[in-house]
This record gives structure tokens, C-alpha cells and sequence, in this order.
């Protein structure tokens, strides 16, 4: 199926494996007891869940991926938002609000000095993680992409940039990791080829070869830690989580790490598309079942849930594996800093979204949900990535580290927002005290739990970006 160097998918395997029959439940349950060992799970395995339909088995399937998120990474819940540079695009994807031949979009690219306004906006919401997004403009995107992560880096307080960019050759990926871009992200958008074909007819993002082989190409360069994902409603979901997986697999074998995150974001109603309907509509629990397989099959993977999907569904993805949520997002380039009324104007938007809660009540929903949402920027900057960060992960010593530096980042913004909501300061002070404490009570060595009450004291002072 797969060679070390050439990333493939066998499209005739995927298929066998998801042909026949819903599983016996002693079989799904065999299945789950490997997976609850949180050392992932194979393609074959991985199907057998998939294929199951009985809704007591699938509860148990729910409950074991929340189970192995808690056990690598405890309860944080990552938080970030993606700041779009640009919609100028010389692709036809159909799905997209931003393909070239959109006439109704308003098309608009910001200059650095732009950018470093629309994440200084950011950071005053309490951001300290971006996602760069930019189309695939062939004059300029790239240097553009350049410049705006090195001036976010020099005039703010982000901490630490993701880029969702057009692929690229080695030489360039090493250009833009050079810059200090700690994840480079692209999706492959359906990992079956002839669907491929249809949704891409025009542009370089024609070729699903180049694109399949980004990632390769990304971690040659130096990028320790890549992010993937399928545009869930293309094809069969099934097949896009296992090839997924196969593909995560894949830079495993070759790099000793798999994806560091893989997301799934469902297609949503985008201006100008090409698509009058979903091809292969994804229901919520169909989306709960992508979760949990993702998370027992690739257990060190950031999965990632966007404001694609309803505040409600997002709340249950958590309790299935999800582990890092988008929030805030605007998907418009210029969507944050205030540059006066956007009424009468057309849309600047890649594509719709569901979840329009700003920062603050996600991060509410997060804690009352018993998790403990995290602002945490550590890994990037202290070299835990690739392979340092996937034995780290699954040896089982990151929970440690990631529920003390989440409770450091949520103290740190207890402190910085304190005076931005002063009529529910007090609500939110008793309820993230009480996140706070209750994860405190769970740190299991000694040595961190004295180091990190000495940190929170040291935040309260007056220092900031303490970590573990």
C-alpha cells in the first residue's frame, strides 16, 4: 500500500476494509480494549469501528476516546484562531467561497502592517496561537506570508504562528520555517481520487499527487510537526478517516511522527461555490464516530474541531477525543481590527460558520464542561515536536506538562482580562479557580505540583509565559 518515500493510498484496500457487514459486538469490544491501552489502533481495526452502527457500541466507542485524550493529555482543551491574509486564489475548488472564478466575491489581501493589526486584536482577546490562512495567489502569497508571520512576531505578543498555505517545494518549506512558523497545515480535502478530480477542475491544486506529497515535503524541510485533515462531505467519511490515517501512518514510518494534528471540518454553505449540496452529507454522530476513531487510532494527534460546527456539537466532541478547538473565527481577510461598518459590502468569507461565540464564552463552556481550557504555546518553543513530541506523548509523560501548562495559561489570562469584564469578574474568577484547583488537586508528581504553585504565585506578581 505504502512505499517509505512515495505517499499513496490504496483506494482498493480502504474499500475492502469498509465493505460488509456491521461487526459483532464481541468484536468491537476487542477492538476497544487494545484501543484502551492508547497506543493507537490499524487500518483493520480502525474499519471495525467505523462499520459500527448499534448505539450502545458506539457510547462505549465515545467513552474510550475521551478516556484515552484524558489519559495523554488530560483534561486542556486548546484554544486558537486563524487570522486569513488574503482570498485572492487561482484555484477552482467547488466548495470554496475563494475560487478564482467567484465573481461575487470582494477580493482583498492584507499588508503585513494589516496583519499585525488583526492579531494585535487577537492578542487583546487573550490569543497567543494563530493560524495564518492565506489563498493560493500565484504573484504574491508567498513572500506576503513571509513577511506578516516575521512583523506578528517583532510588533505583538503572539507567541507562536500555524500557516494554512498553498504546497510548496522543500526549499521554500524551509524558508517558512526559518520564519518561526511552528506547524504547517493543508488539507487534503478528500483522499479519493476521482472526487478529487471533480472538486478541483481548474488551478494548481489539480494535481492530488503534489498535494499528497506535501507533507513529506514539509518535513524534510525541518517541520517537525504538520497538520492534515479531509473537507468531511466530499466522500464517504469513513474512507477519508482511514485514509487519514494511512497517511498519518505514513509520515510515522518515514519521520517518526504522525501528524501533529489532523482536523475536521465538515463543509458548510460557502457564496459562490460550486456546490448546490453536500456530495456525502455527515451527520453529528457520524461526526462523533470521526472524532473517536481518529483519537483511539492516532492517540498523540491534535484533533481539531472548527467553528464550522454548532456550539452544542462542539461541547459533545470534547467528551469523544477532541482536543483543540478554533474559536472567535472570523474567516474573512480584515475580519478582527475595526475599520469601520461592513454594511452594504460584499462577503469576504471563505465560507460560513455555526459557532460565533467570542473567546471568553467558549472558554466558560470549555470549564464548565470539567475540561480545563489552555492558551498553552510551550511545545513549539521549547523543541517538544516531531518525534520528541510522539514519544513524549505516548510513554504517557505529556499529561503532566500539558494540564500544568494549561493551568498556568488560564491563570495568565485571569490576570490579563481581569479588567475587561468586571460585571461577571466574579462569576468567572469562582468558576476558572475552581478549573484551576481541581486540575491542581490532579497533578500526580510532587516535584511539578510545588514548581507550579510557585508559578502561579509568580504570575499573580506580575510575570508572564510560564511554563513547564
Amino acid at each position: 500500500m505504502l512505499t517509505l518515500d512515495t505517499m499513496q493510498i490504496d483506494e482498493t484496500l480502504l474499500k475492502t476494509l469498509l465493505d460488509g457487514k456491521p461487526p459483532e459486538e464481541s468484536v468491537v469490544r476487542q477492538v476497544l480494549a487494545c484501543a484502551d491501552h492508547a497506543r493507537g489502533l490499524s487500518l483493520n481495526e480502525t474499519a471495525i469501528l467505523l462499520k459500527t452502527v448499534e448505539p450502545e457500541l458506539l457510547r462505549e466507542i465515545f467513552e474510550c476516546a475521551g478516556r484515552v485524550k484524558q489519559k495523554l493529555f488530560g483534561s486542556r482543551v486548546v484554544l486558537f484562531a486563524p487570522l486569513y491574509l488574503s482570498n485572492h486564489c487561482n484555484n477552482g475548488c467547488l466548495y470554496c467561497g475563494f475560487r478564482a472564478s467567484n465573481s461575487s466575491l470582494e477580493r482583498k489581501s492584507l499588508s503585513p502592517e494589516q496583519v499585525v493589526k488583526e492579531a494585535q486584536a487577537l492578542e487583546e482577546m487573550g490569543f497567543k496561537r494563530i493560524l495564518m490562512v492565506t489563498g493560493e495567489d500565484p504573484n504574491s502569497w508567498f513572500d506576503n506570508t513571509i513577511k506578516s508571520v516575521e512583523a506578528v512576531y517583532t510588533e505583538t505578543g503572539i507567541r507562536i504562528i500555524h500557516v494554512n498555505a498553498p504546497t510548496m517545494e522543500v526549499e521554500a518549506f524551509k524558508e517558512l520555517k526559518k520564519a518561526g512558523v511552528g506547524v504547517y497545515q493543508a488539507f487534503q480535502e478528500t483522499y479519493h481520487r476521482a472526487t478529487y478530480a471533480r472538486m478541483h477542475p481548474t488551478g494548481p491544486k489539480r494535481d492530488y499527487d503534489y498535494r499528497l506529497g506535501a507533507m513529506d515535503r514539509a518535513m524534510e524541510a525541518g517541520f517537525g510537526d504538520v497538520g492534515i485533515g479531509p473537507l468531511l462531505g466530499l466522500h464517504d467519511f469513513r474512507y477519508e478517516v482511514l485514509a487519514s490515517i494511512a497517511h498519518s501512518a505514513h509520515l510515522y514510518r518515514r519521520f517518526g511522527a504522525h501528524a501533529h494534528t489532523i482536523s475536521v471540518p465538515r463543509l458548510r454553505p460557502a457564496e459562490g461555490s460550486g456546490l448546490e449540496s453536500v456530495p456525502s452529507p455527515v451527520s453529528d454522530e457520524e461526526m462523533k464516530l470521526t472524532v473517536a476513531a481518529l483519537r483511539l487510532a492516532v492517540p498523540t494527534t491534535g484533533v481539531v474541531v472548527s467553528t464550522r460546527e454548532s456550539a452544542e456539537l462542539r461541547t459533545e466532541l470534547l467528551h469523544t477525543g477532541a482536543s483543540q478547538l478554533s474559536a472567535a473565527s472570523r474567516t474573512d481577510p480584515g475580519g478582527y481590527a475595526p475599520e469601520g461598518s461592513k454594511e452594504g459590502k460584499k462577503t469576504l468569507e471563505q465560507f460560513s460558520t455555526d459557532d460565533h461565540r467570542p473567546l471568553l464564552e467558549v472558554m466558560k463552556s470549555i470549564a464548565n464542561e470539567g475540561f480545563v481550557p489552555s492558551l498553552c504555546t510551550t511545545c513549539y518553543r521549547t523543541g517538544r515536536t516531531g518525534s520528541n513530541f510522539f514519544d513524549t506523548t505516548i510513554e504517557g509523560d505529556m499529561e503532566t506538562r500539558c494540564r500544568a501548562n494549561a493551568i498556568l495559561s488560564l491563570k495568565e489570562y485571569m490576570v490579563e482580562q481581569a479588567g475587561n469584564n468586571r460585571a461577571e469578574n466574579e462569576e468567572l474568577n469562582r468558576l476558572f479557580d475552581s478549573v484551576i484547583s481541581g486540575s491542581f488537586d490532579e497533578v500526580k508528581d510532587e516535584r511539578v505540583k510545588r514548581s507550579l504553585a510557585e508559578k502561579l504565585k509568580e504570575i499573580e506578581s506580575g510575570k508572564r509565559d510560564l511554563f513547564f
